[in-house]
């Protein structure tokens, strides 16, 4: 992952508890829930914080937009233009919850990305930001405005409007909170958490009070889709407190943070799953120096991240090459692959898109023998066949047929006494 490194023209004071709040579209779906946002602000207000806002489009209007833009665009996409269009999603979001602030005696007051100064590169689609000036926030915060900012936003250098990609609203609001030297990032969802596993699998996954940086990172990056993993890396690096809350909940939430207590008695502190994985081998290459690179330089010149990579021992020369990409780009990866197998004289590419990932995560890995036997013994009770595994020092990755996926994670959820009921 790029690092993303955030120059910062700070102009305010520390006299008041300041927090940044951010709204995913799903808060903001219709217009009772933008009111109800609105006095969820109010509270916060009334508890002594100054509050700065930022939210997303309505939930689906971003992907609304999108189709609209390549319905008209055809094949040929012009990246600029499709930012300027994707980002009107957040300006009626800014617009509506302002109004709704007013309407309940709090001055909301909506902000562009222009106007907040908020400066990215010239990638159009995936920009990374470089630098904000938080002096029209501070001037606002101390005139008693709650700023309403648009996430998902950005302007270049040459006054172009950009847009920052998969979860960019969680990184606007973290870029902020760094910027500003807030007390607290919340995100502000429709979950009341961060769980140990997907509630929707398993019904006995329980709320954790805190989990580290380095843990959610890897959840997230994992599959878990409370937080953007880009978002928990700018928080990490900024030291930069992030609460997941319920939006319309009473609770405390999770707080992602440095460190926790009884950090080293938990053995494993979630389980992530992704079910949109596939499988490529390249089947009977020459087992020389270099073969990797010819393989998945095309794949990477594409603009396609590749997860794990297995490349067997080689057996007469030859050897199989095997990686994991997303499903949505399975059929890419495959065709680019055609021209590659018969330039390296591959004997077949055998692909398999049906298959998830499977991961335990936990900071207390590392003091701690004895877990991938467990993993493996796990699931091998559950006949579930292993494909491929990855580790690092606080995490263990299978790959297993999408078939079993949810039964492994519910069986290793169990296994590491993660259930509501087990007392921690």
């Amino acid at each position: 992952m790029q690092r993303e490194t955030l120059s910062v023209k700070y102009s305010g004071h520390k006299d008041v508890s300041l927090i940044v709040q951010k709204y995913g579209g799903t808060s903001l779906g219709d217009l009772d829930r933008i009111s109800r946002v609105a006095d969820r602000i109010k509270r916060s207000l009334d508890g002594g914080h100054q509050v700065v806002v930022v939210v997303s489009a309505m939930s689906g209007e971003t992907n609304r937009l999108t189709d609209m833009g390549r319905e008209v665009a055809g094949a040929e996409i012009d990246r600029r233009e499709m930012d300027v269009l994707t980002a009107s999603g957040e300006q009626v979001t800014i617009a509506l919850l302002s109004m709704a602030l007013q309407r309940i005696g709090v001055r909301g007051h909506s902000m562009l990305a222009d106007q907040v100064a908020l400066i990215t590169d010239s990638s159009f689609g995936k920009a990374r930001i470089q630098s904000i000036e938080t002096k029209n926030l501070t001037k606002l915060l101390d005139q008693g405005y709650v700023p309403v900012v648009a996430g998902f936003q950005g302007v270049d250098a040459q006054g172009n409007l950009t847009t920052l990609g998969r979860g960019g609203s969680d990184t606007s609001a973290v870029a902020l909170a760094a910027a500003l030297q807030a007390s607290e990032c919340e995100i502000c969802t429709d979950v009341e958490g961060v769980y140990t596993a997907d509630p929707r699998l398993v019904e006995t996954a329980r709320r954790l009070n805190t989990v580290t940086f380095e843990e959610m990172l890897e959840l997230a990056s994992l599959g878990s889709k409370v937080l953007h993993p880009r978002s928990v890396e700018f928080a990490g690096r900024y030291r930069i407190p992030l609460r997941v809350v319920s939006t319309f909940k009473t609770g405390p939430g999770t707080l992602i943070t440095t460190e926790r207590e009884n950090m080293e008695q938990v053995l494993v502190s979630g389980i992530a799953h992704a079910r949109d994985e596939a499988k490529i081998t390249v089947a009977g290459v020459p087992d020389i120096p270099g073969i990797a690179s010819k393989i998945l330089g095309p794949v990477g010149h594409a603009n396609i991240e590749v997860d794990m990579i297995v490349q067997n021992t080689g057996v007469d020369g030859l050897t199989d090459f095997t990686f994991t990409v997303k499903r949505q780009d399975y059929d890419r990866v495959c065709r680019l692959l055609r021209d590659v197998a018969q330039e390296i004289e591959a004997r077949e590419i055998i692909g398999d898109n049906k298959i998830a990932k499977v991961s335990i995560v936990g900071v207390g890995m590392r003091s701690h023998a004895g877990v991938a036997t467990r993993t493996f013994d796990c699931l091998a009770s559950e006949n579930i066949n292993i494909l491929m595994i990855s580790t690092s020092e606080i995490k263990i990755s299978v790959v297993v047929a999408e078939k079993y996926m949810e039964l492994a994670v519910r069986a290793l959820h169990s296994e590491f006494e993660l259930d509501a009921s087990v007392d921690k």
